[in-house]
Order: C-alpha cells, then structure tokens, then sequence
C-alpha cells in the first residue's frame, strides 16, 4: 500500500490562503490518482479536488472551483492543494487519497489509500 502523509493544515482567517502538501511513498503501475477529500464533523466526506498521473485529468468540487488548485511533483514524491479565498465552509480534517483512478476517486476511493489527514480551519 502506498503511504500518506499530509501537512500545513491550520487556522486562517476567512478571505485567506493555505496549501496542503501530502508526501507519499513509491507508487505502484496500478496507482494512476490522488485526490484530496474532506470531512467536517457530522457531515458526509466529500472529494474536494482529483489528479491522475498519467494525464493529468482533473476534477474538483463545485463550491471549490476558481478558488483551490491542485497539483503534484513525482520527482519529489508530493501532492499539493493550493487554497486561497477561504471560506468558513471550507473547515475540515482534509485527508490525501492514493488510488487506481479518477473514476475510483469519484465513487469514493473505497480500495484506496489514505493519510491521516490535516485540519484546517477557517474563521470568519
């Protein structure tokens, strides 16, 4: 399985910016997506923004568009979520997912692999 860890998580205010960094160990050939997802409490997880490493296809979610970008670097084995106009909202415990496919991302990443996941949290 591949491993996980995520970083930069914390508290900003509404307005601000974060980015999210999550290395990883070696992927496998069957390995061709990483995504990040969130959940804050009492709420359903939800994928927030999906990477394939073959094409570079991405998908994110609608409320999240225009503002978060996400990226990757296989050379140093890092995935990245670049937030900025932060919404209150947008608290949650964010977690990287390794898995097969976008198509398995979107179907939530059941056989995948995950971090711990990071918080963030965002005043108003």
């Amino acid at each position: 399985q591949v491993q996980l860890v995520e970083s930069g998580g914390g508290l900003v205010q509404a307005g601000g910016s974060l980015t999210l960094s999550c290395t990883h160990s070696r992927l496998t050939f069957s390995t061709d997506a990483m995504a990040w997802f969130r959940q804050a409490p009492g709420k359903e997880r939800e994928l927030v923004a999906t990477i394939s490493w073959s094409g570079g296809t991405t998908y994110y979610l609608d409320s999240v568009k225009g503002r978060f970008t996400i990226s990757r670097n296989s050379t140093m084995n890092t995935l990245y979520l670049q937030m900025s106009s932060l919404k209150p909202e947008d608290t949650a415990v964010y977690y990287c997912v390794a898995d097969r496919t976008v198509a398995t991302m979107k179907v939530g990443a059941t056989l995948g692999s995950w971090g711990q996941g990071t918080q963030v949290t965002v005043s108003s």
